[in-house]
């Protein structure tokens, strides 16, 4: 049997809009194969999938919804609050468990690694490419 992970949503929360996908990995470290990603789904649907892998398989799924950002500044907010909650957990664990965590932080460049940036997309040509797979998706 292997093991379902998700988020813990309210009734009401909107995410339950969202497309959902389910990333299905190694439920040990002594296994090394790569995570398959599937989806996009309705959430009902990831996770009687992913319920129905897990109780046959020793695998992991990760049920998680999809962010349909349509500008950067939506992707680098949403990290943004990501970093901050870890960070906040990493604080009630030291005060918690008396932990001592060093987190190490470098600064890179996509210049200094030689890089090349692509343009930034627009939120109608996102918006076209969402449209592009939902078709796709869809035949």
């Amino acid at each position: 049997m292997g093991a379902l992970m998700t988020l813990e949503l309210e009734p009401d929360s909107p995410q339950h809009d969202l497309p959902w996908i389910i990333t299905f990995g190694p439920l040990n470290d002594d296994e090394d194969w790569e995570p398959v990603v599937c989806g996009p789904y309705e959430r009902p649907h990831a996770m009687a999938l992913a319920q129905h892998l897990v109780a046959d398989e020793d695998v992991m799924a990760v049920v998680e919804p999809l962010l349909p950002a349509t500008e950067l500044r939506q992707i680098r907010s949403a990290i943004e609050l990501s970093q901050q909650n870890a960070l906040e957990d990493i604080d009630e664990e030291e005060e918690d468990d008396s932990l001592d965590t060093d987190l190490a932080h470098e600064d890179h460049t996509h210049e200094e690694e030689g890089m090349h940036v692509a343009d930034e997309p627009t939120p109608d040509e996102i918006r076209a490419g969402f449209a592009r797979l939902s078709a796709r998706l869809t035949t």
